[in-house]
Formats: C-alpha cells, structure tokens, sequence
C-alpha cells in the first residue's frame, strides 16, 4: 500500500485496520484547508491529500471577503505570507452605463470613499492554494499528486474505501473519514446521485488573465478625467472592479506582478454571448466594447496566453453534504455564484466545519447524529443563501438605484450578521455558516423579500423600456463600516429608501415576480 504500515484506527464500537484515518480528494484550498486544520490539531492522525493535477490552475474569481480574509490570515496563521504575495483589495466597486455614458466619467458608480478598515485580498488562487497545501504537508498530511481517484465506495459508520492511480500504480485505499474537496468535479455527489443543477439560477462565465489593463489610479485616467479622479480618497485600482450591464457583470482583479483577473459572468435567460470566433479573449473584448469603462479600460489590453476559461451553468448544489464516514467541503458540496466572492466563505465555513467533525470523532464523540447536524446546517446555509441574495438578482444587477440600495443593504447585514460574529467569537464563529442559526430566519427573510422586489422592479422596466435611467452622472460613495452593534443604525435609512422606492414605483409590480415579466 502506499501508505506504508497499517496501523490500528480505534472507533467505539469496533476496532478497524485502515491505511488512513482520513482521505482527502483534492489539495485546492479546500482540501489543503481542510488538511491543515486537522493535522494542526491532531498531527498524530494519518491524513492523505490526493490530488489530480500537477499544478493548480485559475478558479471562478480570485478574491476574498472579510470573513474569508480572517479565516486564511487569522485562523491559518497566513497574514504574512498574503500581505507579501498578493494585494490588500480595498473593497467593492461598481460601474454603470446607459446611452448618456461616453465615459468613464459620465458612468454612474458605487464604492467606497475611503480604504478598507479590515484585510482582504485579492488572491493569485494557484499560488494561494499551493501555499497552503504546502503547509499542510509541512505540518504532517501526505501528498499523493499528480494522482486519479476512482471508484469510491462509502460505507456510512464503517469503512471509505477508493482507488487511486498513482506513480502508474493502482492501489486500494481506506480511511475512517473521506472528504471531498474535489471541486467542480463535486465526486461523491455525482456518483451517489446528489448533485443537482441549480435551474433556478442559470449563469454562465468566461474568463482570462490580461496585460496592459489601464491603471484605474494612474496618471492617464487623471489627467482625462480630473473631477473623476478627485472624487474619491481611496484607490480605485486595488479594489475588486465591476463594470456591469443588464443581466451580466464582470470582475476586474488585480493580481502581484501586473496581470489582472478578468471575465464575465451572465444569466443566460438574459443574455446571449457571442459566438465563439476569435476565442475566448475575443469573445470577452467584443462582449464589454459596447461599455463605455470596459472600452477605456481595455484599450490597449491582451489576453495571457492559454489562460483563458469558460464554463456554463455554474450553479449547482449536492442534496446531501456529509454522513458518518465523509463529507464535503467547498466547490464539492456547491457554488451559488462568485458576486460578492461567496464560494472564499463558503470554503472557510464548510472546510472549518468538516474539520471538527472529524477531530471530534477521533475525540470518541459519535459521528452519526454530527453528521446529520452537519448535513443539515449546511445545506440550510447554502440555500438561504441563494434565495436572500443570488435569486433573479440578475434582473437588476445592471440598476444603478436598485443595485446601490441592495449593496448598502447587503453589506450591512452581512457585518452584522456574519462578520461581527467572526470577529467576536473566532473559530467558533466558523461552526455557524450564514442563515444557519435560529435568529438567521428573519434577516433571511428581510433580504431575500427586498431582492425579489427590486427583481421585479427591474424586470417591469424592461418591459416598458426604461432601464438604466439612473446610469449616468451619480455616485454612491460609501464611507465604510465598522464592527459592533451600533452598526445597526445604518440599516432603517436605508429600509425608509427602500419604503419610498416601492411608493414611488414599485407599486405597480406588487403582487408579481421577475418571471411575470417575459
């Protein structure tokens, strides 16, 4: 076996040979992750990490939020290394366009108005997770890499068994525990039935890395654009970019060493992309030219060589995330959508979580009712999520009204509601994903309701032809947050927009729904 000696793996029933106590498939973040929290705790544990490729490649968006940026500095202990590597984002910000839009200057935008008062990053994500799968290795888990997985058999309260290809051997390999962090691929969900398209939310992506992005700070843009330039304190370049249209945006990232991360993500009952001449790069270029910010952008820009994506119906979800013997973490247990870059939170709640059922197993706390709760949790956090944030918000996406409302709305609730905690409470924060707790119910509710009105608000006026009639010549800068409860003063103002908003118009769709608007 590759494993070497088998060794005894004690449970409380029973007493079992395996050549791991956990098998780990895929050594993305995710799994590295995953890896590390366990070994870090318990280095006395046999944990395996098998991972496919050779060298990690791109991912959907290369950023982090706040409560993604404490899990990786914070709870990894990788403050250093990021601060070294890759770029401190300052923020959010959002551009708008309509026939009155020229130029960059004329373009409507939301943002912040000073720098970030807590770390996040914009992240090169190959070298993020080789990073951190180095230091798990370094900490005690093996690596089997490049190497294929295949035939997994899950034995609920027994055994997990699969086969991997490796150094052009096969082998048969057990462990206590399986965890599935093999993205995309989402492995024991296809195989056992569980994973489901998420019709409701049909977005596509495309994708690349470009050179010779204009520098959003620089002195070109400043000296074109003097009143734009000055109107805010911040830098504009280090935040994540989103120049966005009816039914699409795109994220704009800027990574260490000059490149910038760029693609657009679209619902496809919205918008068509073009075909597929000129590839990729192309295809991205020819799709933002009609934006007035994206052309000035992207002027003199070129794409990197074969570093160019695309993938359709990125949203999907696994019916069931974790029993007693596995679970999985990550893109393996689902992807909502990468605006506001979720799937970082996503794999910094899932992966913590998954790494204390197994310690906690190993510890002689039974797995069985863990598991259950665990499944459960999650998958109730995934889909709150989706229905108070992601759901038809497509249809409004490109709104510069609707979208500054529901982003002062979002952002304040997510402070109060998720990274507060964090920030309070820590680790144990992690055991308790978004939408998750008993008090989550109303909030999710609240975002989830304003959604789909401004869903429908939008959708009536591309019936009547009048959208994007507050893209030009506005913006919306916001001063920042802070942490504490006192925070909440922000939300009733913005609730008494909301309330004044539906007075003045959204009246007309009450009663409906986006898809009451062909």
């Amino acid at each position: 076996m590759i494993s070497g000696t088998t060794t005894q793996n004690t449970r409380q029933d029973a007493a079992v040979e395996t050549d791991y106590d956990v098998m780990i498939i895929g050594g993305a973040l995710s799994g590295a992750a995953t890896a590390l929290q366990i070994v870090r705790e318990r280095p006395d544990l046999r944990v395996v990490v098998i991972e496919r490729s050779e060298k990690f490649g791109r991912r959907v968006g290369e950023a982090t939020v706040e409560t993604s940026g404490w899990f990786l500095g914070r709870h990894l202990g990788l403050t250093h290394y990021l601060n070294e590597h890759h770029i401190a984002k300052q923020g959010l910000r959002f551009w708008f366009a309509n026939e009155r839009v020229n130029s960059i200057a004329d373009a409507a935008e939301v943002g912040p108005k000073y720098l970030a008062r807590l770390p996040s990053y914009q992240v090169d994500r190959s070298t993020l997770d080789q990073e951190v799968l180095d230091r798990a290795v370094a900490a005690g888990a093996r690596l089997l890499r490049p190497a294929m997985v295949s035939d997994i058999r899950l034995e609920e309260g027994g055994i997990q068994r699969l086969t991997v290809k490796h150094d052009g051997a096969t082998h048969e390999l057990s462990a206590r525990w399986l965890v599935d962090a093999s993205g995309f691929a989402s492995m024991i969900a296809r195989q056992e039935g569980w994973h489901e398209p998420l019709e409701a939310h049909p977005t596509a992506a495309a994708w690349a890395r470009w050179r010779g992005i204009k520098d959003w700070d620089g002195r070109e843009l400043a000296g074109k654009f003097p009143c734009w330039f000055k109107a805010q304190f911040g830098t504009r370049g280090t935040a994540t970019n989103h120049i966005i249209g009816d039914g699409w945006w795109s994220w704009w990232i800027p990574l260490k060493g000059g490149d910038v991360s760029m693609g657009i993500v679209f619902d496809q009952r919205l918008v068509t992309f073009p075909p597929a001449e000129g590839g990729i790069p192309g295809r991205i270029k020819a799709f933002l030219a009609d934006h007035p910010v994206a052309r000035e952008m992207m002027e003199h820009a070129e794409p990197v060589n074969s570093d160019a994506h695309w993938r359709k119906n990125l949203a999907y979800r696994s019916t069931r995330m974790a029993g007693d013997g596995f679970v999985m973490v990550g893109d393996a247990a689902g992807f909502i959508d990468p605006f506001y870059s979720p799937g970082m939170d996503w794999i910094s709640f899932s992966s913590a979580m998954a790494a204390k059922l197994v310690l906690d197993n190993f510890m002689g706390q039974d797995a069985v009712a863990a598991a259950a709760k665990h499944d459960v949790t999650l998958r109730l956090s995934f889909n709150r999520w989706f229905d108070a944030l992601y759901r038809d918000k497509y249809h409004y996406m490109g709104e510069f009204d609707l979208m500054s409302l529901a982003f002062r709305l979002d952002l304040s609730l997510y402070y109060l509601g998720v990274v507060d905690d964090v920030f309070d409470r820590g680790a144990e924060a992690l055991q308790s994903p978004p939408f998750s707790d008993v008090n989550a119910a109303f909030p999710a509710w609240l975002m989830k309701t304003y959604n789909q009105r401004f869903a429908a608000i939008a959708a009536r006026r591309r019936r009547d032809g009048c959208l994007g009639r507050c893209n030009d010549h506005r913006r919306t800068l916001i001063p920042g947050f802070l942490l504490g409860r006192k925070e909440i003063r922000k939300v009733p103002p913005l609730l008494w927009a909301w309330l004044k908003l539906e007075l003045r118009e959204g009246w007309k769709s009450w009663g409906k729904s986006a898809a009451d608007y062909p």
